[in-house]
């Protein structure tokens, strides 16, 4: 904040806010203040209305003075039955409020996909025309149209706000098009039933989360049918089976606050963990390794690489050395795919690929080979760099009030 001069600002907003949470606790406290006096009221005006008119009706002797004071006093016992109705309705309002919250994610989750939705005829990804916008803000992608082969390892590359994450999204079902269609084998990926999407495609971002419970419930959030040994596997395949093995419980220690805590790097192997125990056919990866330092992330790199092996891989790519080895780059620019094909073709066409791969390597030849230092392991996956969890199978929350599927 002190770099850009953002503080005024910044005081500014906390100022607003404060006043605007200060202004509505006074006006709860203004409804308060009348609402209880006339309740209080509410109870008191019948007592004396009854008597009022019971000393009416005893000084021309139609009742007797008990019947008026026994009838005063029925009337104020009332009053905490009514006060007790009146907090079981409060209670009833607020608990009606929790539980819409709750349906409406249920009907959310059921309205991504359709009930008996055509089975794709194959795992070929066509992006067509795509557009898409958020709310409030303009136009992130402006008719992308792509082919995603069965099997490819296709690099998205580009500068920053070019659209490649927002594409990741389309492309695994997690947001719709705005205009145009994202498909998968002919059928629209947004159609398709969540357990079907969850086996078609993951989505690996950044995020990375680690839920409460123990490892193994954590792993099974991607298969939970799992044996131990394909639990093990998995954590082996990622590198992750070493600190699993030396925690004292094993698979069945502990995670979160009151359990064994895990950093980001940890969080990251059990998030690939969970990649490698849901097997989808399509893998969406962004920034996969960020959060492993090079030896670790070398290791991961050439683990996904074998355990996806005939996989397809979409490897949103932030450093090149992850393009070089993919079957094909598809470039990103404000929103538009402006150049598509293998690494060695776009260096030899001059254009903004080579550009990047240039400014990459610092020099203008445009020939350096990735594999050296500490990125080696980078050029030698296709999968690439990818996000510490997962949507759709493996990082979303489950349909119909399961536990959330992350990786």
């Amino acid at each position: 904040m002190e770099a850009f001069g953002l503080a005024g600002r910044r005081v500014a907003a906390s100022r607003r806010a404060l006043d605007e949470a200060r202004r509505t606790r006074l006006h709860t406290l203004f409804l308060r203040s009348v609402f209880f006096p006339a309740v209080d009221a509410s109870y008191a005006l019948p007592v004396a209305g009854v008597l009022l008119l019971g000393g009416f009706l005893h000084a021309r002797g139609a009742v007797s003075l008990g019947a008026v004071v026994a009838a005063a006093l029925y009337l104020r016992q009332l009053t905490e039955p009514l006060d007790q109705i009146l907090m079981q309705v409060e209670q009833l309002q607020s608990s009606g409020a929790s539980f819409a919250r709750v349906e409406g994610v249920a009907h959310a989750l059921r309205a991504s996909g359709t009930a008996g939705s055509p089975v794709p005829a194959d795992d070929r990804i066509d992006v067509v025309g795509a557009r898409y916008a958020y709310e409030r803000g303009g136009e992130v992608l402006a008719g992308v149209d792509l082919t995603v082969r069965p099997g490819e390892r296709l690099a998205v590359v580009g500068p920053s706000g070019a659209g490649k994450t927002t594409l990741s999204r389309l492309l695994a079902g997690v947001d719709a098009p705005t205009a145009g269609a994202v498909t998968v084998g002919g059928v629209p990926i947004a159609d398709l039933e969540p357990e079907r999407l969850r086996r078609q495609v993951v989505l690996v971002t950044q995020e990375h989360h680690v839920f409460l419970g123990t490892v193994r419930d954590n792993l099974r959030i991607a298969e939970p049918a799992a044996p131990d040994a394909r639990l093990w596997a998995a954590l082996a395949a990622v590198g992750a089976d070493g600190w699993v093995r030396e925690l004292e419980s094993g698979l069945d220690t502990e995670l979160g606050a009151e359990g064994v805590r895990t950093d980001g790097s940890r969080a990251q192997q059990l998030a690939l963990a969970r990649v490698v125990l849901a097997d989808p056919h399509t893998l969406v990866l962004d920034e996969a390794t960020a959060l492993l330092d090079p030896a670790t992330a070398r290791h991961t790199e050439r683990a996904l690489a074998a355990v996806l092996k005939g996989r397809t891989v979409i490897a949103v790519a932030h450093r090149l050395h992850t393009a070089h080895d993919a079957d094909r780059v598809a470039v990103m620019e404000s929103g538009r795919l402006t150049e598509l094909g293998t690494h060695d073709d776009l260096v030899a066409a001059g254009g903004a690929y080579a550009a990047l791969w240039r400014t990459w390597h610092g020099d203008d030849g445009g020939t350096a080979e990735p594999g050296t230092g500490d990125d080696e392991g980078t050029a030698r996956a296709a999968s690439g760099d990818g996000g510490g969890s997962a949507r759709n199978g493996a990082g979303s929350p489950r349909d119909g009030g399961a536990p959330p599927r992350a990786v």
